[in-house]
């Protein structure tokens, strides 16, 4: 099994690389591959899968990894669905139970609700991050944290906003992640559907 994870910047990258492994078999291989950003992944993303479409092997399978930001969820996730169904590919929402070729998902409202999501291994990766964060009214729902989830992020770490680095804070935590007890439930969401993918494969 061969899967093409696509992204839109390098601090997801940089999690994937230690989640990755976590949620594959040991004989799965999986390629990152970053964009400039949500726009960037967004315009190029229906030739790409185009590009995939022409020569995918059968143990073969794209996952695209968006954040949500300000979009309304369905509507990202239908466009998403469409692109790989118009590039002749299946995506896990029109595969009625069957194998699929593509995995959309969405991290609600940014990656760093997934980090949110596992305090414990916030505290391991930042020691100064207090136990009892996750039982704070603004932090007891990861999706629903207001006002930004990096930016949330970065105050409770304690960088400026401007010298926040995300792709660090994003390798860090994620090394100490515990998948099963993640209390994002867009996090939860990819972890089910990585799972879904792999048991269609074997």
């Amino acid at each position: 099994m061969h899967i093409e994870v696509l992204v839109e910047e390098p601090s997801a990258e940089a999690a994937l690389a230690n989640l990755l492994p976590e949620l594959l078999p040991g004989h799965a291989e999986f390629a990152v591959r970053v964009f400039r950003g949500k726009h960037d992944l967004l315009r190029k993303l229906p030739a790409r899968l185009a590009g995939y479409s022409r020569w995918i092997a059968p143990d073969w399978h794209i996952v695209v990894l968006v954040d949500c930001d300000a979009d309304e969820c369905l509507a990202l996730k239908r466009q998403l669905d469409q692109m790989a169904t118009g590039a002749g590919l299946v995506p896990r929402g029109e595969a009625s139970g069957g194998r699929f070729h593509v995995l959309n998902r969405i991290a609600i409202e940014e990656l760093e609700a997934w980090f949110f999501g596992d305090v414990e291994a916030m505290c391991a990766a930042y020691p100064h991050v207090p136990g009892t964060l996750a039982a704070k009214a603004r932090y007891r729902d990861p999706d629903a944290i207001k006002g930004g989830t990096w930016e949330a992020l970065a105050d409770v770490l304690g960088y400026p906003r401007d010298r926040y680095p995300k792709i660090e804070v994003a390798r860090e935590v994620s090394r100490h992640m515990v998948p099963e007890q993640n209390r994002s439930h867009s996090f939860q969401v990819f972890v089910s559907g990585i799972a879904e993918l792999v048991a269609g494969d074997s």
